[in-house]
């Protein structure tokens, strides 16, 4: 069938504000030309992230009426912490409130100046944090990877070569080897399972602990399903064992892969480490069995994790970003190929190319779709990965737009709209002007900062 059906039926409905044009134009320059800045209820269809958006079910909605709120040893704790180890085998799974609480605890562990912390590519969080830290983030994903169109399925993967040379030139300065799954600010790129266990043995050779952030573990198990040799016949669960067993550690939004509107986790194997971030816990997030998250949230995490791995689900999901793009690639818009998994990544450097990159192309089209057609998605590109630490700005690999899908939460239709909005963009996207950053602050300015649009 060529339909994409949707796995579920829907029983509660959101309203949507319909705004005009002129009332967009003016909302998104009252908020400084920050899409963080605008009101959600001013969106039309949102895709700024697909953290926490999501839509919960009813089996997670009937386990948010069991979820006990007992300050310590709350059942609710004892079911999540069952169903994370169900899917991923590590000895110490402390609950947060949120995927960047755990890297804020991992960083005051690992962190701290001079050291120097590999990855396939760190996201905005995971590199704002290692950088308050006083540390350093470095990529070193594949050269395929920073080729947007290129077809090459596993695109997040960490480049081997540069790694063990990186191991070996950093030595005593580097405190862990991390990947990312997907590879979020490649385009949602995945890793595979062979790069995976290759990156873990070079962390092994060089005595390091090997971290992953599997903030998207499920949609990286069906790619790794659907394109690594020999893996087509075995269930989603066993994928994702596999990928964890090679780990000593993770970090992990549950607001992404286990369908939560909040929460995360750190699991870590070494007792030492455990006991260290269970003491940061508890000076920052709250008591080891419930981590700053209520009961309630507890279970419904741990019935979203039962979900997730449901490859009906999956198929319906991954299908969804390649219908997209596969329209938008007949319009002519360039975009991350193939598709990823939570998002549709447009290329905005090749798709306005009188636009340059220290004026921010990504930015610039972000703007345009909203005023164009109510829709809010993300730049990623300089604006968010631009800025150094000493003040100095240069351009990113990439300047794209991310149009994070939030899960279950949109239909077909609403891709169509998404389709034809770009549709009557590309016709005036030439007359497009960049921008220019008014304010800023000194870690993840994108949140936060302010533009002016060039030429106004």
């Amino acid at each position: 069938m060529k339909t994409i059906f949707e796995p579920f039926r829907i029983k509660t409905v959101e309203p949507i504000r319909v705004t005009t044009r002129d009332e967009r134009e003016r909302l998104i320059k009252d908020a400084h030309y920050n899409l963080f800045g605008l009101h959600a209820d001013d969106v039309l269809i949102d895709l700024l992230t697909d953290s926490g958006t999501g839509a919960m079910s009813a089996a997670q909605w009937a386990a948010v009426m069991r979820g006990d709120e007992s300050y310590a040893g709350s059942p609710s704790f004892y079911r999540f912490e069952a169903a994370v180890k169900a899917l991923m085998p590590f000895t110490h799974i402390i609950p947060t409130h949120q995927g960047r609480a755990a890297e804020a605890i991992l960083f005051s562990i690992f962190g701290g100046p001079g050291r120097n912390i590999p990855n396939n590519t760190h996201f905005d969080t995971t590199r704002g944090n290692i950088e308050a830290s006083g540390a350093a983030g470095h990529d070193l994903v594949i050269a395929e990877g920073k080729d947007p169109g290129g077809l090459h399925p596993f695109k997040g993967n960490i480049d081997l070569e540069r790694l063990e040379f990186y191991l070996g030139e950093h030595g005593d300065s580097v405190p862990c080897v991390m990947t990312t799954i997907t590879n979020n600010a490649g385009g949602g790129q995945p890793v595979s399972l062979a790069n995976i266990r290759a990156t873990a043995a070079l962390a092994r050779k060089f005595n390091k602990p090997f971290i992953i952030d599997g903030c998207r573990f499920a949609e990286n198990a069906w790619f790794i399903k659907q394109r690594e040799a020999g893996q087509g016949a075995r269930s989603i669960p066993d994928i994702v064992n596999d990928c964890f067993a090679e780990a000593d550690g993770m970090t992990m939004s549950a607001k992404k892969d286990a369908f939560g509107n909040i929460g995360g986790w750190l699991a870590l194997n070494d007792d030492d480490l455990a006991e260290q971030a269970r003491n940061h816990l508890i000076r920052t997030e709250g008591f080891p069995t419930y981590g700053g998250l209520s009961g309630r949230d507890l279970d419904a995490l741990a019935q979203g994790l039962t979900e997730i791995v449901d490859e009906d689900y999956l198929r319906y999901r991954i299908r969804t970003n390649e219908y997209i793009i596969e329209r938008l690639d007949a319009l002519g818009v360039p975009v991350v190929k193939p598709a990823g998994g939570h998002a549709v990544f447009v290329d905005a450097r090749a798709w306005l190319p009188h636009i340059p990159p220290l004026e921010y192309p990504g930015q610039a089209l972000s703007v345009a779709l909203y005023e164009t057609g109510g829709i809010r998605g993300c730049e990623i590109g300089t604006v968010m990965f631009g800025a150094h630490p000493d003040g100095t700005e240069t351009p990113a690999p990439m300047d794209l737009v991310r149009l994070a899908i939030p899960r279950r939460t949109y239909t077909q239709s609403h891709a169509d709209y998404m389709i034809e909005v770009f549709e009557d963009l590309s016709r005036t996207k030439d007359s497009l002007r960049g921008l220019r950053i008014v304010r800023q602050p000194k870690l993840m300015r994108h949140f936060t900062c302010r533009f002016e649009r060039l030429g106004a």
